[in-house]
């Protein structure tokens, strides 16, 4: 009976709890090393960030400064006389790249670092230029007093004035009448139905079509461009050969209008050139001599004549 009852009462006994303490203190441990971890990961990516701002902003105000010399002293040599297509070309490189480095953010530390070894290199050329300005003003200040003092030994400086002003036109006169093209080697021919061609002299039943034919002579002065050339039939009687529906037009020429016939355009680079020109019949030739004028850019680069007999 006693053995039952001390087995009931260790039966009914409580056991006691486990101390969770260790466990609680653990996972704190583990918490408090999460946020300190997450602390010190955002506190270095807000001071990288920081720092690539201040980079941005040291490398925006770098190229601005060079942009602000570049632009001085493009406005010097060109004053100077000097040639300022390589700074051009340096200066928008560098707009781009500005544009670039505000709007590519995925890649912008990367560009941050090519640029600022870049800066030294835009500061090196920089101080080549500077270099270059105080040649050309040697130069500029050379010429210059040499000027002067020619001006001084012939006339006073008013005079001088004067009359370099009217060299300088005369010289531009000169250089403009030398820039001129010529025609050389005039031919007009006949082109029947059939394509048979006679030239110089022929009969109106001969014509279906004229062509004329000419060359363009070699001009090393003139300028590579476009040029319109304009021919201008004249008939025996003075009136010009005009037909709109045919290409058939006006132009300026010492201050007056004056019709042509037709016209071509060429592009001029300096060497001679072989131009030809159709011009449909459109009703009988008058019979007799014509003469054939050519003309481009205001002026009367040759002339030619056939005869219709």
């Amino acid at each position: 009976m006693e053995d039952n009852q001390q087995q009931q009462e260790n039966y009914t006994q409580p056991k006691p709890k486990k101390d969770r303490t260790p466990l609680f203190i653990g996972i704190v441990v583990v918490l408090l090393a999460a946020v300190i971890f997450l602390y010190y990961t955002y506190d270095n990516l807000k001071a990288d960030k920081e720092a690539q701002a201040i980079e941005l902003n040291n490398t925006l105000l770098n190229l601005d400064s060079i942009s602000t010399e570049l632009d001085a002293k493009i406005m010097t040599i060109r004053e100077l006389g000097g040639e300022v297509d390589t700074l051009m070309k340096v200066k928008e490189k560098l707009q781009a790249e500005r544009k670039l480095l505000l709007t590519e953010i995925s890649n912008r530390k990367n560009m941050i670092s090519e640029l600022r070894d870049r800066v030294d290199g835009y500061k090196q050329l920089l101080l080549a230029k500077d270099v270059e300005i105080e040649q050309l003003k040697e130069i500029n200040d050379q010429l210059m007093t040499e000027n002067t003092e020619l001006k001084t030994e012939k006339q006073q400086l008013n005079d001088s004035l004067s009359k370099a002003n009217k060299t300088t036109t005369e010289l531009q006169e000169k250089v403009a009448f030398a820039s001129r093209l010529k025609v050389e080697g005039m031919t007009v021919y006949a082109v029947n139905e059939s394509g048979k061609e006679r030239e110089t002299e022929f009969r109106n039943r001969h014509i279906n079509q004229l062509k004329v034919k000419f060359t363009v002579a070699e001009n090393k002065v003139a300028p590579i461009e476009g040029k319109e050339i304009l021919i201008r039939i004249v008939a025996p009687d003075g009136n010009v050969l005009f037909d709109v529906t045919r290409g058939s037009g006006s132009f300026m020429f010492e201050n007056r209008e004056l019709f042509y016939t037709a016209k071509q355009e060429i592009l001029y680079d300096k060497n001679s050139q072989e131009v030809t020109m159709f011009y449909d019949k459109g009703s009988e030739y008058a019979e007799g001599r014509h003469i054939v004028d050519v003309y481009t850019d205001e002026y009367l680069m040759g002339t030619g004549t056939f005869t219709v007999k």
